[in-house]
């Protein structure tokens, strides 16, 4: 069977390429095309736009490149007919790919949605448009199928694929020498895949090395983005970029400072101490207060709907305050401990390994049937 997916960020091509893995298995006549990055490449060739050109995050930044988005939901939609396949598979990104799936639908193609979009979070009635356009929803997040069900909808549940991502993942015992790191403990810095994200949360992340010279901070690069890319902001400071092994980078790291996204719940799985960040346009993150109707922004915390790691949003997240709940992470062993053992019963709550398998069957069989 064909299969067309739309990933349009970091995270949507490890899961996409995972699930494209999945689908090989269970279909091995299956053909891809996709909008998606470099680990979906790595399993097929038929790329049709890389997720670089389409990553634009926060109500100014989508207003500021619309034209940029309405020219690549074009070019989706054209490539789609062209393709004429059996399934369309979004992968989150909601803003984007709600619009491809209203198209595909009337078009008379069949729509899958793995990875939901957070309509728990804000404007629930989106879940409205999810019914009428989306054959079957595949969730990753356990309390999403309680959700939809007070929405009269029956979804599935199959797991989250970051538990596949991280079982597959062999640990480099040898990783400061492979990446010619010094002896000091790392503290692992995720600043996110996203150029605004760069712009604005990695030079407080890097000030905050400098009250902790006895530790060295490492940047786990995105594939989007060169060396030349982070080191803009480094200013002068000797901080390594390392790419393409962000689970090995945190393994071997005591704390990481991580900005918002799936980043967390990774993070959180490894079972490394962490503090939350995140700072967007002022004009964004004010009309996000206004309308996202969640208490927290991390998946970490979301999941087990109490304060398990800490957020500094915006104002919150300068160098200074970061740097005072680093310390308590390195140097306070109850404060440490008491996050560990969250991370465990978060663990139970997330469930075991094969989302990605699971997801596969269930879509392979639903296309069958």
């Amino acid at each position: 069977m064909k299969y067309y997916l739309i990933a349009g960020e970091a995270s949507g091509d490890l899961h996409g390429s995972n699930l494209m893995k999945a689908l090989k298995i269970k279909d091995p006549e299956a053909e891809f095309r996709y909008f998606g990055g470099d680990l979906m490449m790595a399993v097929s060739p038929e790329l049709a736009m890389h997720y670089s050109e389409m990553a634009f995050m926060g109500f100014v930044e989508v207003i500021a490149n619309l034209n940029s988005i309405f020219k690549n939901i074009k070019i989706a939609k054209q490539d789609i007919l062209s393709f004429q396949p059996d399934v369309v598979i979004l992968i989150d990104f909601p803003g984007f790919n709600m619009k491809i799936a209203d198209f595909a639908k009337n078009k008379g193609f069949k729509v899958f949605y793995y990875i939901s979009p957070k309509v728990w979070a804000w404007n629930q009635k989106r879940v409205l448009k999810i019914k009428k356009f989306v054959d079957r929803m595949f969730c990753i997040l356990p309390f999403e199928v309680e959700f939809y069900k007070k929405w009269g909808m029956d979804v599935d549940y199959v797991g989250n694929p970051i538990l596949d991502a991280i079982a597959s993942n062999p640990p480099d015992e040898l990783f400061k020498i492979t990446h010619n790191l010094d002896v000091r403990p790392i503290i692992a810095l995720l600043p996110g895949s996203r150029k605004q994200e760069l712009e604005r949360v990695l030079p407080e992340m890097v000030r905050t090395a400098d009250r902790f010279p006895e530790y060295q901070f490492v940047i786990a690069g995105a594939p989007s983005f060169s060396e030349e890319d982070y080191s803009a902001y480094l200013e002068g400071r000797k901080i390594a970029v390392i790419f393409n092994t962000t689970y090995n980078l945190l393994l071997n790291s005591n704390a990481a400072i991580v900005t918002s996204g799936t980043a967390t719940l990774e993070t959180a799985l490894l079972k490394i101490p962490q503090v939350v960040v995140y700072k967007g346009n002022p004009v964004s993150i004010a009309i996000a207060r206004m309308l996202v109707k969640i208490k927290y922004i991390s998946l970490v915390n979301l999941v087990m709907d109490q304060t398990i790691v800490k957020e500094l949003i915006q104002e919150e997240c300068t160098s200074k305050i970061i740097g005072n709940e680093l310390d308590l992470i390195l140097n306070d062993p109850l404060y440490r401990t008491e996050m560990l053992i969250n991370y465990d019963e978060l663990a139970i709550r997330m469930g075991e390994p094969g989302a990605s398998g699971r997801a596969a069957a269930l879509m392979f069989a639903y296309l069958k049937a």
